[in-house]
């Protein structure tokens, strides 16, 4: 198995995608950060491939969803994670665009106990697939921008953006 990456431009600053590539299952996604993120790579690991190719279509996908023109993301995904993770992961996929939830709501669409909110907000903070899987979209019980591994400005571009309101925005 191979490790490929790219960047790509975007309003929150150049993005670094990763993914893996074999020969018995093909490419799957697994990974989106921004600048500044908290727990993740600023910077390809040294043994991580360029490959444009490979991850055109989640660029490509990415680059519409910035234009406005994309609303979900169809892409094979390979986030690394604990089952517990994994799960509070795929319920992120669950958000409609445009919306959001609180972290209890989440827990409990992702099956889990009211009391596991604080690891729900750990799995949240933890999502390697930034904006592909929405964690943008949770917020804390009493609706505040809590938590946000790219940093509560871009939480907030992103939520401007998908309700239509951020023209004129800069991030």
């Amino acid at each position: 198995m191979t490790t490929v990456f790219t960047t790509m431009a975007s309003p929150l600053g150049t993005l670094l995608l990763s993914g893996t590539v074999d020969d018995e299952h093909g490419f799957a996604l697994t990974a989106v950060t921004a600048p500044r993120q908290k727990y993740a790579l600023a910077e390809p690991a040294a043994d991580w491939q360029p490959d444009p190719d490979a991850l055109a279509p989640a660029v490509e996908q990415l680059a519409e969803y910035f234009a406005g023109e994309r609303t979900a993301f169809e892409l094979p995904l390979a986030p690394v994670g604990t089952e517990f993770r994994r799960r509070i992961w795929e319920s992120l996929d669950d958000i409609p665009y445009g919306t959001t939830l609180t972290y209890g709501q989440l827990a409990d669409a992702a099956g889990q106990s009211p009391r596991a909110v604080r690891a729900v907000g750990g799995a949240v903070g933890a999502n390697p697939l930034l904006i592909i899987r929405p964690c943008h979209r949770v917020m804390g019980a009493n609706g505040s921008l809590t938590g946000f591994a790219a940093g509560i400005d871009a939480k907030r571009w992103l939520l401007a953006h998908e309700s239509g309101s951020s023209a004129g925005l800069l991030f």
